[in-house]
């Protein structure tokens, strides 16, 4: 069964093609399983804490640690927010490819529906009564053929500036913690790990991973980093 609009695809390898579309669209660039808001505050804590770990150990002046964080907020705000316009853009033009497709191949939307509802189980009556209720209306047409076609979860996608305002909430946080720890002694050294830990931490829960592998992993990592500061320094 193949059509012009399939591409001289069967309906099959077609759906097939159109949900790794509809995947490669709606990536996130992080990868991760969390709200954007989520990961881009946890994200912006772990960089400014390793950030400042470096910083202080390469002797920065307190007065640029402040700076930095004022600037630092305002890079990650816009860079999350624009990461998730971006993102937000490829959705819409996915609908509307969608929308002009429903509007302009129906014969072939409708062999799209009869393939993803007989892999559902559906066969002969039942399966077309069911086909002729969702072409009867297309706006529910649209947003099933988004959803189990392409593989979308539509209310999973958030405000751009909502992630903005998760990554500047992010090292905010890091960055009060970090300038209290400047005044006491390692204090940068154990306000970086605690912050590194407990995002870490956050982050593994709600994704449902180890908690202890993901902790150690990251402590590990900045310790390391923050180690082969001190070598390079005393080096040069």
């Amino acid at each position: 069964m193949s059509d012009s609009h399939f591409k001289g695809k069967e309906v099959v390898e077609h759906l097939y093609d159109a949900r790794l579309k509809g995947k490669a669209a709606t990536s996130e660039v992080h990868g991760a399983e969390l709200p954007g808001h989520f990961f881009s505050c946890f994200d912006a804590i772990k960089e400014t804490a390793i950030l400042m770990l470096i910083l202080h150990l390469l002797a920065f002046q307190t007065y640029l640690f402040l700076i930095f964080i004022l600037l630092l907020m305002v890079y990650k705000f816009g860079r999350s927010s624009l990461l998730g316009w971006i993102r937000l853009q490829r959705l819409h033009r996915l609908i509307e490819e969608e929308r002009w497709e429903i509007e302009h191949h129906r014969q072939q939307e409708r062999k799209e529906l009869e393939a993803l509802y007989q892999a559902k189980g559906f066969s002969g009556r039942m399966l077309q009564e069911v086909v002729d209720v969702l072409m009867a209306d297309d706006n529910r047409l649209l947003q099933v053929m988004l959803e189990e076609e392409l593989g979308l979860t539509l209310e999973a996608f958030e405000h751009p500036l909502k992630q903005g305002f998760g990554a500047l909430i992010g090292v905010l946080i890091a960055g009060i913690v970090l300038y209290a720890c400047l005044f006491i002694p390692f204090g940068v050294w154990i306000g970086a790990l605690l912050l590194v830990g407990v995002t870490a931490g956050l982050s593994a829960k709600k994704e449902r991973n180890p908690i202890a592998s993901s902790v150690i992993w990251n402590i590990s990592l900045t310790l390391l980093i923050g180690l082969l500061t001190i070598f390079l320094k005393a080096m040069l």
